[in-house]
């Protein structure tokens, strides 16, 4: 049976292409702003925003003053660059997480842009309790050992840094099973870093796909995912429907 996350590399000329989409997405954003302030408000529960491969709080600011602007407690990682699952990243996610639990005294929403989508979910895994839900962007959960990324050879040139805890997990693959909270799994067909298929679930009760136009790199401040991510955070605590474009 073929590898359903095949994927085919992309060409020169499409990774090229990728950050200058991210840039206009980020232009985008600028313009939208009359009509993002007009997204629901929230209810003032925490969200932690996990950024992706390469990146840090940097790339996340964006996203996180619109949570901010939107009545949220919005919080970045504080872990510096991701670099992948280093002993450092896992110990200081799991500090990090629990002392949101002990500020806030309530479950938060984890945000996280591609690898910190990964991140996110297995967070979810260990303490659900703690997690409100799980908003994932562009993230690989499902990249087999037969699957590329364009991301691949920078992740295994400082993959010696990862921590022997994940090593096995990696080879193994991911592990799929649903997750006891809340899904929404964001993801764009014309992703020039990772496989889209690798992004997505399997349909089942509180968790959807939602497909939008953009780019791996600009999604965290696409103006169609903030709305999107607006909608699923307005979402009373405890209850689930899925998202309906307006």
């Amino acid at each position: 049976m073929p590898d359903s996350t095949a994927w085919r590399r992309p060409t020169p000329w499409t990774l090229a292409a990728e950050g200058p989409r991210a840039v206009g997405e980020l232009t985008s954003f600028a313009r939208a702003l009359p009509r993002l302030r007009r997204a629901p408000d929230g209810d003032g529960h925490p969200v932690l925003v996990l950024p992706g491969f390469l990146a840090s709080d940097e790339s996340t600011r964006p996203l996180r003053w619109f949570l901010r602007e939107h009545g949220y407690a919005a919080h970045g990682w504080h872990l510096g660059r991701n670099l992948g699952p280093s002993d450092d990243v896992i110990d200081g996610l799991r500090d990090r997480v629990g002392a949101l639990l002990d500020q806030h005294d309530r479950p938060m929403s984890i945000i996280g842009w591609s690898l910190g989508g990964i991140y996110a979910r297995e967070i979810a895994r260990e303490i659900p309790e703690a997690v409100r839900q799980v908003i994932t962007l562009a993230s690989p959960f499902r990249l087999g050992p037969r699957s590329a990324s364009a991301a691949r050879p920078i992740y295994q040139a400082v993959s010696a840094n990862h921590s022997d805890r994940v090593r096995d997990a990696g080879r193994r693959q991911l592990r799929l099973e649903p997750l006891e909270v809340p899904t929404t799994a964001i993801y764009t067909t014309s992703d020039a870093i990772v496989p889209w298929r690798a992004c997505i679930e399997d349909p089942g009760p509180r968790r959807q796909n939602i497909e939008v136009t953009g780019s791996h790199s600009g999604l965290g401040h696409n103006p169609t995912v903030l709305r999107i991510i607006a909608d699923r955070l307005a979402q009373p605590e405890g209850t689930w429907r899925p998202y309906e474009p307006t």
